[in-house]
């Protein structure tokens, strides 16, 4: 009889594992992409469960990923934390990073190294916009003097 009970007990077990599967499968084959942001601010307007349904993250991992300083969500005077759309965006970045197998620590070099990268990026652009600026400014210059005389061309008369 215990023997019967067993096989039951595990023909049970295995039938819950596999309806469990099956919903994992489904939740994951729906494939909906996470919602899209509300706006494009930066100032924190999400809360906790909003913003981890935004990024397509659990609320552990968002609270986990603060204890590390890879986000730093707002605080309201309360203590509540206030996600922005530049933080949505961050989290979707680490969730990308963690898919390619990058450890928490690699995460936080690779952000911090892009976020110089484009610190960078900007910098060279203005000053590529500068030295355009000053190249037309010089050209206005030498085409001006070369249709003014010179003064010593003035007092020669040539």
């Amino acid at each position: 009889m215990s023997a019967g009970v067993d096989s039951l007990y595990h023909r049970d077990q295995a039938a819950r594992k596999r309806v469990q599967e099956k919903l994992m499968t489904r939740k994951e084959s729906a494939g909906s992409p996470p919602p899209q942001a509300a706006s494009d601010g930066t100032s924190g307007v999400y809360g906790i469960t909003t913003a981890a349904e935004l990024s397509g993250m659990s609320v552990q991992a968002l609270r986990l990923y603060e204890r590390k300083g890879l986000l730093e969500p707002v605080r309201t005077s309360g203590g509540t934390r206030r996600y922005s759309d530049t933080d949505i965006a961050r989290l979707r970045r680490i969730s990308v990073l963690i898919a390619a197998g990058i450890n928490l620590t690699g995460i936080a070099k690779v952000l911090d190294l892009e976020a110089d990268n484009a610190d960078l990026h900007a910098h060279n652009t203005a000053l590529r916009n500068r030295n355009a600026t000053l190249s037309s400014a010089n050209a206005t210059l030498r085409a001006e003097n070369q249709h003014t005389p010179s003064p010593a061309q003035d007092r020669t008369g040539s």
